[in-house]
């Protein structure tokens, strides 16, 4: 193929990443909203009430104010999560421009979304800034993490995201759409 003057030679294409950039800010803002109504109405109607039992015990929904962070360890640094928040938000903001894979996109989004979800809590919720106790309400297989940790949606979407993510890594697709040795 010819090269007209001045231009570069002929090469693949490389799609623009603004369509993912948009795609990772429409799943957070989902994500987030889903978390925050959840979490609304859970205190709005859980508060001082025993566990919840659907879907015949599989899951109970309980009010939890966790002050830490998974199974409620390192309960008095709580404002480390909280900056560690800010930061994996910042990174996945900063990393969104790079991004062409739509996979990856939806991985950040819902890592994005759980990150935001959860600081939410800790700046706005008692006992105060930066030390507010994240809203769980999730329970499986048991009520009172007999089993599991309770859990709320923004652990899910960082879970999910985190596995998508990974699984995205394992069958070598990188986060700007190329399959590892097909560059």
């Amino acid at each position: 193929m010819s090269t007209e003057q001045g231009s570069q030679p002929d090469a693949e294409p490389v799609a623009p990443p603004q369509r993912r950039v948009v795609l990772l800010a429409c799943v957070a803002v989902v994500a987030l909203a889903i978390d925050i109504v959840s979490k609304i109405v859970v205190v709005s109607t859980l508060e001082d009430h025993a566990p919840v039992r659907i879907l015949g015990g599989i899951v109970y929904l309980q009010l939890i104010r966790n002050p830490g962070a998974a199974f409620s360890m390192a309960t008095g640094l709580t404002w480390v999560f909280a900056l560690v928040a800010i930061a994996v938000a910042g990174a996945v903001i900063w990393f969104a421009g790079r991004l062409r894979s739509a996979g990856w996109a939806v991985g950040l989004g819902l890592v994005l979304a759980g990150a935001v979800g959860n600081l939410i809590d800790r700046i706005f919720r008692a006992p105060g800034p930066l030390q507010g106790h994240v809203v769980d309400f999730i329970s499986v297989f048991g009520p009172n993490a007999e089993y599991f940790p309770v859990f709320n949606i923004a652990d899910s979407c960082i879970t999910i995201g985190g596995v998508l993510i990974v699984l995205l890594s394992l069958l070598g697709i990188d986060y700007d759409g190329t399959r590892r040795g097909r560059k």
